[in-house]
């Protein structure tokens, strides 16, 4: 008999998927992007939930046509450089940056102002947090649970009080938009996506969502492509929501906080001005279920990874990726996001190359001969933007500079167009030549 999901069981399972997409990083840049695009905040808005909600929910049914796995949806690519790309995704938005990022964000937002933001108490803060992780992340059958049931509805109300605020209760009038946003309103908001990490966090959580399914005993590969595609469809509109309430927040802010505070001062300047000397406490609550939530998710989605190649079992890597997060995250918040930034910005054009043509593959005679090259071309522009937000950008060749959208941070953008239409062509005409010679 085949197991199906009840609608409260999907409705959980797209909660859960939500929940695991609303981290720190997910709050606190919207408001940034609301506050410095000023009177263009709605043409930012665009941009950025191209790349914040639309690719995410578009990674998370690409993984569901393959059954949830990276390694499946980097086939094209071969094998090894599909599991070097997969690595570095489970890395990226595990323990070097996300998961450590979700400890130091939340400790800044809710301890901080009662401790100080001393080295001991950042240390005994992320102890006692990545404690928790560890704790629930051991029990991965447990997640549409305790997160889809429990945790995620939560984090819903309390997103839902803050985005009802932001509509009711508007701090302030639009600042006039930053430089940047005047120039090129819609592209900024593109590239300020990538640091919410949601597709590459999608490339990760894909599993995580397949194996929350099963372990309600759904098997059929048809239901699972279902479910994950359902799920990311209602973790898409949560996605939105948010986001276009945390602009409307942002824009309406400029009168309380300085044009240039990032998006934890921001909140925190808005909910202080709205809901007085408890918006602190509710805040702290806020950001630390949104927290606790993503850094499970990515915990328990590393551990299997990885267990695949390591030869440890999967709880003991639940252990050794939660310690080594909770070290990482020692190093504070602005370390770790100085040194995202450019990793980000190299690794998301093949990224978001793979994800879009993915959906192509039966257009082609031979997939690998259009993804393997649009992806390395794309990586090149996108390690040239990264050397651009670094101290080595002066060691960079004139021309670099002057390349179509490279003000914007989307040189890559341009010459995937091109090579994907002369490998296009290539396919083509090598697909008549085997016709031809096979009849």
């Amino acid at each position: 008999m085949t197991h199906r999901l009840t609608p409260k069981d999907i409705l959980a399972l797209g909660f859960m998927t939500f929940a695991l997409f609303v981290g720190a990083g997910n709050i606190i840049f919207p408001p940034v992007v609301g506050i410095q695009s000023g009177e263009h905040v709605w043409t930012a808005a665009i941009g950025f939930l191209i790349t914040a909600v639309g690719l995410p929910v578009m990674t998370v049914i690409a993984l569901a046509r393959v059954g949830g796995g990276i390694d499946a949806l980097s086939s094209p690519i071969g094998k090894a450089a599909g599991l070097v790309l997969a690595t570095v995704c489970y890395l990226a938005v595990g323990p070097l940056f996300a998961t450590p990022r979700t400890a130091t964000v939340s400790f800044e937002i809710g301890v901080a102002p009662l401790t100080g933001e001393g080295d001991i108490p950042l240390f005994i803060y992320s102890l006692i947090y990545f404690a928790l992780v560890i704790g629930i992340s051991l029990y991965p059958g447990k997640l549409l649970d305790t997160v889809g049931h429990f945790l995620a509805p939560l984090k819903i109300i309390a997103l839902a009080v803050l985005g009802v605020a932001a509509l009711l209760w508007p701090a302030g009038g639009i600042s006039p938009a930053t430089a940047d946003y005047q120039r090129a309103a819609f592209s900024s908001g593109f590239v300020n996506g990538y640091l919410t990490m949601d597709t590459l966090g999608a490339l990760v959580f894909g599993i995580v969502i397949v194996n929350a399914a099963r372990s309600r005993g759904v098997d059929n590969a048809g239901l699972l492509t279902r479910y994950t595609v359902l799920a990311g469809l209602i973790a898409g509109i949560g996605l939105t929501l948010v986001y276009l309430s945390l602009f409307k927040l942002g824009a309406g802010s400029g009168a309380i906080v300085d044009q240039n505070a990032n998006g934890a001062a921001i909140l925190h300047a808005y909910v202080q001005n709205t809901f007085g000397g408890t918006g602190s406490l509710f805040l702290g609550a806020l950001i630390f279920i949104a927290c606790m939530v993503t850094a499970v998710g990515l915990t328990c989605a590393c551990a299997e990874f990885f267990a695949q190649y390591l030869p440890f079992s999967y709880r003991t890597l639940v252990f050794v990726l939660g310690l080594f997060s909770m070290l990482v995250s020692n190093l504070g918040l602005s370390q770790l996001i100085k040194v995202s930034i450019p990793v980000l910005t190299a690794i998301y054009p093949p990224c978001i190359v793979l994800v879009v043509l993915s959906f192509t593959l039966k257009w082609w005679n031979k997939s690998s001969r259009i993804i393997a090259p649009t992806m390395l071309v794309s990586l090149l522009f996108g390690i040239l933007d990264a050397i651009k937000s670094t101290q080595l950008k002066a060691a960079l060749p004139a021309f670099s500079q002057h390349l179509p959208l490279a003000d914007q941070g989307l040189a890559w953008l341009p010459p995937v167009l091109v090579i994907l239409l002369v490998v296009a062509a290539i396919d083509r005409v090598a697909g008549r030549e085997q016709v031809t010679v096979h009849p």
